[in-house]
């Protein structure tokens, strides 16, 4: 059986960390491991901080 090149990768917010509000903005969401093999970078909506922030992929 072939096995497949997608992968599921956690992504959490960089801003929210600094701002001390509680609670975490995080996705889930898949990529291609042969097509992006570095870290994905997305602006996602932070549904907390009320705006588009950017996450980062957490291991």
């Amino acid at each position: 059986m072939a096995k497949g090149n997608r992968v599921q990768v956690i992504l959490e917010c960089t801003e929210h960390k600094n701002t001390g509000k509680p609670g975490t903005s995080r996705y889930i969401t898949t990529k291609n491991r042969k097509n992006s093999p570095d870290r994905l970078e997305l602006k996602k909506f932070n549904p907390i901080l009320k705006k588009m922030t950017v996450h980062k992929e957490i291991k």
